[in-house]
């Protein structure tokens, strides 16, 4: 990658990535940050730290988690933003982050005890904003060693998401990757019209070339 490049083409991605690795770093080793920073829904619903509705998506639970979410973001956010312009993917990005976790606070209001922490929601919606200028892009799956169309991607993954969160599956936020993602869609299809009838275009060309 050129650095110079990226910088120029997209500036907000790169302190995004930068600032989330930084701070997420300082975290690992000072549970100070992590109490200030970490979203507390009991909290936040009652009006103290809301601002951590913003800087819960710069700290993450371990190095993986941390590594997972800036590899989806290095492959995904980059092109984005050179896509739809810097201060478009910047309102996309931070108003992701706080609309992924609204759901969060109301559903856990009442549980003293539930945090939430991560880029998540933020990145479900870089990647569904993604998909809806590439609908027909290979992107893949855990366990499918083959590439799928993005749109395919995207149905399942929502599906699954809405799943997992009915069912409570794992110590994940799937409320955040699930409404990140419709906010990603949302949040495009307002700031760049043009694209929902693009995107049904290309869909429906695709259709009709495998009908025919």
């Amino acid at each position: 990658m050129d650095l110079s490049q990226t910088l120029h083409d997209a500036p907000v991605a790169c302190v995004i990535f930068a600032l989330t690795i930084a701070i997420s770093a300082i975290a690992f080793s000072s549970d100070l940050v992590y109490d200030k920073f970490i979203l507390h829904p009991y909290e936040v619903y009652r009006g103290k730290g809301v601002y951590t509705i913003i800087t819960s998506g710069f700290i993450h639970a371990d190095l993986m988690h941390l590594f997972f979410n800036m590899f989806t973001f290095f492959f995904f956010a980059f092109t984005l933003e050179a896509r739809i312009g810097h201060w478009q993917f910047g309102l996309l990005y931070g108003l992701s982050l706080i609309l992924s976790d609204l759901p969060s606070i109301v559903k856990h209001k009442d549980d003293i005890w539930y945090r939430s922490l991560g880029a998540s929601g933020a990145i479900s919606a870089v990647i569904f904003s993604f998909i809806m200028f590439n609908p027909l892009a290979g992107m893949y799956l855990m366990m499918i060693p083959v590439a799928i169309p993005a749109i395919v991607f995207g149905v399942l993954y929502l599906v699954y998401c809405s799943y997992a969160s009915k069912k409570q599956l794992g110590n994940i936020n799937h409320d955040a990757h699930l409404f990140g993602a419709l906010s990603g869609v949302m949040i495009t299809i307002i700031l760049i019209p043009g694209v929902l009838p693009e995107f049904i275009h290309i869909i429906t060309e695709k259709v009709q070339s495998i009908l025919h």
